[in-house]
């Protein structure tokens, strides 16, 4: 049966995407709500308004659910850009925080996390959040890590008030009755919390966190007072029709994801709710979930694998190799990455459950003898393993069928790892899937390994691994698999096919606020797995050419790789954005330098070696000529790949400023301001705009106008359109043609292909006339791409 929202209740038909903050508030979002309806979304697509930490870009970090975020305009505001959604048609869907909040300076200004450190596990919020208050380096309390050095370094920089202490920015509150005047330490001895150096936090941490941020504290929604505190704003706002959608992020760091999705449905009346939920290769979203589907990386990926040429792998691989010195395969530079991140970045993760799993042992006679080290080892092994976000595994049994397997999938490749730990790792798939010692403890363990490896997923794949290995960087997007190259038209259709009939308002989009680069990036990068040889000699004169630029320590092959194809990707690219860029790049790769142990020297001289290259007269014409090269090709995929995505099933999302090319990097390059007045005049005179404009507005207007062709009842047929193009019917009454392999239509055209359209006739939208039976291609698509076809 398909997920569906309660009957009734509205679902968009597409969406558009916008990042709230104080460059872009409410007001401003008013303004180009006009211009999104005139492009054809029917709803606005809001980043998380509810009151965030002061300038903040992007609203994770949620300070106050009580409230909207006054830098944004507050709720005069707010209800100006309802009241112009209103009059515009356009719905909203809303991008809520469950998860975490933040707890970031001044402390005070997040009442449920003053109120913990001040009142302790026993006051008012001390079941809001997930702390271990047994902790044996910090029994009963606490800890909190901000200080730029160890509190004996810091004593005169902390300042006692009445009721707090500040150091810096930071504050923290003082419990009633535990000042002692004069004296910080006595103070500080008396609270329920530890104030400490930031490093401390690495082994010592006893609250979750959002992976390995640690003003991002996790929130305890499981309990129902803390849902009900949190949700109070968003569920009044979605009953009263304010909003008709929610999308949920990180839902993989909550204890219980689908408890609170069946909460949620109820409370707010079943309204159409998607979730950041990232699925890997092969993996499907739980059926019993309340949801209509995820946010969309597992259709960017599939139509991303579209576009890549299998025949380009091995070229591309050895090019790697012989560029970089590294012929390590994918798998193995996860594992390397995974490792790194367990034993550096989530430390304190791993500890507290190594901890919680002995407290399960000590409940048996016969595990007592467990010993820390032994458990700690098989627990990395098994969470190195893991290739999925997370199990959903019941706290007291019994683990269905797919969660077992995903446990022992892990535990046989920790095995064979570690024979050496074999009973420890049998050991923890029994703690794992509830089949050991029962009890709280037990309990516990079940919730916090699932909670724990969706952070060394996270980070030691997306955040590590995909900054590491980049033999193709346009494979390195998130939900996806650069050890894969290309997804076969058959196995695409097959998987629309499901998702119509499982999950047809599912959100399917190419570009997001978390993407690792633009869907229009993406597509010229793709390019290079179509011609492979090209690429190699490019890359050799390259490589030669800023070989002169190098600085002694850095930087290191790999990166130099990174910095040419973002050239090549991104390009035109200014200096101080491909420095950014490749800064975070380096960092998260954790190679030659990271966020937490910088490298001066190596950050110093890969900075001045992208400055040197990016302004080298040599180097820049060798780029342009490539893009050049690349230029008709790009175009056509570029199109391609987006109308495949707005007319494939689900509900379609646009993110902002990406109606006409965007050539942007990760955040938060991809945060930048959109230039509405452009996009408007160019909606204004849309015969002569750009044509991906014009063929997003063809689209969105086509769903808006048609929606039974797209939504839940619609249907999904693949068409024969050879081996280089995709094309497929929706509902018997739209078509979609896509151009898949541009550079070998360029090379040798398009011969003799056709495509098999249903019986009628069928205009093309995008101009390109009308077509019957067994259409030709070159009349068809010809060097435009993309062809949208209605039946006349």
């Amino acid at each position: 049966m398909p997920h569906l929202p309660a009957s009734g209740r509205p679902v968009p038909v597409s969406t558009y995407r916008v990042q709230l903050h104080a460059g872009f508030t409410f007001d401003d979002a008013a303004a180009a709500v006009p211009y999104l309806a005139d492009l054809g979304a029917t709803h606005l697509y809001c980043s998380p308004y509810q009151q965030a930490a002061p300038g903040s870009m992007h609203g994770y970090d949620v300070v106050a659910h009580d409230r909207l975020n006054s830098e944004l305009g507050g709720q005069e505001a707010f209800d100006r850009m309802v009241a112009a959604c209103r009059a515009a048609g356009l719905g909203i869907v809303l991008d809520i925080v469950p998860n975490h909040v933040a707890t970031s300076e001044p402390e005070s200004q997040n009442e449920a996390w003053w109120g913990l450190l001040r009142d302790g596990r026993d006051g008012p919020y001390g079941s809001w959040f997930d702390v271990d208050w047994d902790s044996p380096d910090n029994p009963g309390k606490v800890l909190v890590p901000v200080l730029g050095a160890p509190l004996g370094e810091c004593l005169e920089q902390l300042e006692l008030l009445e009721d707090r202490i500040r150091y810096y920015d930071h504050e923290v509150p003082i419990a009633p009755g535990t000042r002692v005047d004069g004296d910080v330490l006595a103070t500080l001895e008396a609270q329920h919390y530890r104030l400490c150096h930031w490093r401390v936090a690495a082994e010592e941490l006893n609250y979750r966190r959002f992976f390995d941020v640690t003003t991002l504290a996790g929130v305890r929604v499981e309990e129902p007072a803390v849902f009900d505190a949190t949700h109070a704003l968003v569920v009044q706002q979605v009953r009263d029709g304010v909003l008709d959608g929610l999308r949920i992020d990180h839902p993989d760091g909550l204890a219980d994801p689908e408890g609170y999705l069946a909460r949620l449905a109820e409370q707010t009346g079943g309204s159409w709710v998607v979730v950041e939920k990232i699925l890997e290769p092969g993996e499907e979203l739980p059926d019993s979930w309340a949801t209509a589907g995820t946010t969309g990386y597992d259709a960017l990926n599939r139509v991303l694998g579209l576009f890549v040429d299998p025949a380009g792998e091995q070229p591309l691989t050895d090019l790697w190799t012989s560029e970089t010195g590294s012929d390590l395969t994918y798998l193995e530079t996860v594992d390397a990455t995974k490792h790194l991140v367990l034993d550096r970045v989530l430390t304190a993760e791993v500890e507290r459950l190594v901890e919680v799993g002995l407290r399960a042992c000590r409940t048996d006679p016969t595990l007592r003898d467990t010993t820390r080290r032994g458990l700690r080892e098989a627990l990395v092994e098994v969470l190195a393993a893991f290739d999925v976000y997370r199990a959903y595994l019941p706290p007291e049994g019994p683990a269905d069928d797919t969660a077992r397997e995903q446990v022992e999938h892990a535990a046989a490749g920790a095995r064979a790892t570690r024979p050496d730990r074999a009973d420890e790792i049998d050991l923890v798939v029994r703690l794992a899937l509830a089949e050991g010692p029962q009890g709280p403890a037990s309990r516990e363990f079940v919730t916090r390994f699932q909670q724990t490896c969706g952070p060394v997923m996270a980070k030691g794949v997306e955040d590590t691994a995909f900054y590491r290995y980049l033999r193709l960087s346009a494979l390195n997007e998130v939900g996806g698999d650069p050890g894969v190259f290309g997804l076969p038209v058959q196995e695409f259709h097959e998987a629309c096919v499901a998702q119509q009939r499982d999950w047809p308002l599912s959100m399917t989009t190419l570009s997001t606020h978390d993407t690792k680069r633009s869907e229009d990036v993406r597509a010229r990068l793709v390019l290079l797995s179509q011609c492979p040889q090209e690429w190699g000699a490019w890359v050799v004169r390259a490589v030669a050419a800023v070989a002169r630029h190098r600085g002694d320590t850095g930087p290191d092959r790999a990166t130099e790789q990174l910095v040419l194809q973002t050239l090549v990707g991104a390009w035109p690219l200014t200096a101080d954005r491909a420095v950014a860029y490749v800064e975070k790049a380096t960092r998260e790769a954790k190679a030659s330098t990271s966020w937490v142990d910088p490298v001066p020297e190596f950050d110093e001289q890969t900075q001045a070696f992208v400055r040197a290259v990016v302004a080298d007269p040599d180097v820049v014409a060798l780029v342009e000529e490539l893009v050049e090269r690349l230029d008709a090709p790009w175009r056509q995929t570029l199109l391609a790949q987006k109308l495949v995505q707005l007319t494939m099933p689900g509900v379609a999302d646009v993110y902002q400023g990406t109606e006409l090319p965007d050539l942007s990097l990760v955040d938060p390059d991809n945060r930048r301001p959109v230039d509405y007045d452009a996009r408007r005049a160019g909606l204004a005179a849309l015969a002569e705009a750009d044509p991906k404009l014009r063929l997003v507005a063809a689209a969105l207007r086509l769903r808006r106008d048609r929606p039974e062709a797209f939504l839940a009842d619609a249907t999904y047929e693949g068409l024969d359109a050879g081996d280089r193009a995709v094309a497929f019917a929706r509902s018997g009454a739209v078509v979609t043609v896509a151009c898949t392999r541009a550079i070998a239509v360029q090379r040798d055209g398009w011969g003799d292909d056709v495509v098999a359209l249903p019986g009628g006739t069928w205009r093309d939208l995008l101009g390109g006339g009308d077509h019957t039976g067994s259409a030709r291609l070159a009349d068809v698509l010809a060097d435009r791409g993309a062809a949208l076809l209605v039946q006349v």
